[in-house]
């Protein structure tokens, strides 16, 4: 199934989801590295590193939901689909709770801490499922996809 909102011939959701999910994944590492070594610094990227994320998260969470609305009802995907993108929602949230419980001076309570290894926790699984969604499932690809396809600067895109 070929995504429905394109850029360039290629999936935009597809393409906004490697923001959040670095951005977010790197600034849980950054505050346990910062409390390991005693990096205050570290702290401090993490926090807009995470400000960051959930900004990207709300960009690409659009795009998914554009996508996810042409699903087939009654499908695998369309379950999947709900889970993937519902589970990221509650990421985005915690994530957000986690955010604000904190300051930008690279404070980090533990609340901020436990929330933010849940989200990531969380943020694994359902980046599986959107593994699951266009590996195993074929939703955001095109359906002329294969091993020689041609360029998607040079192929039909019809709608």
């Amino acid at each position: 199934m070929q995504s429905y909102a394109r850029f360039l011939g290629h999936p935009v959701h597809q393409m906004l989801i490697v923001f959040p999910l670095g951005l977010l994944a790197t600034a849980v590492l950054f505050d346990l590295i910062a409390l390991a070594a005693d990096i205050g610094a570290l702290s401090m990227a993490a926090y807009w590193m995470m400000a960051a994320g959930i900004i990207g998260a709300l960009a690409a969470a659009p795009f998914g939901f554009a996508d996810w609305l042409h699903i087939p009802a009654g499908t695998r995907a369309k379950r999947v689909g709900a889970l993937h993108g519902g589970g990221n929602l509650v990421v985005t949230l915690l994530f957000l709770v986690a955010w604000l419980a904190r300051s930008a001076d690279g404070g980090l309570p533990a609340l901020s801490l436990i929330l933010s290894l849940l989200a990531l926790a969380i943020a694994l699984v359902t980046a599986w499922l959107g593994g699951e969604l266009v590996s195993r499932l074929g939703v955001g690809v095109h359906e002329d996809a294969g091993l020689d396809a041609p360029s998607s600067l040079h192929a039909d895109r019809r709608p």
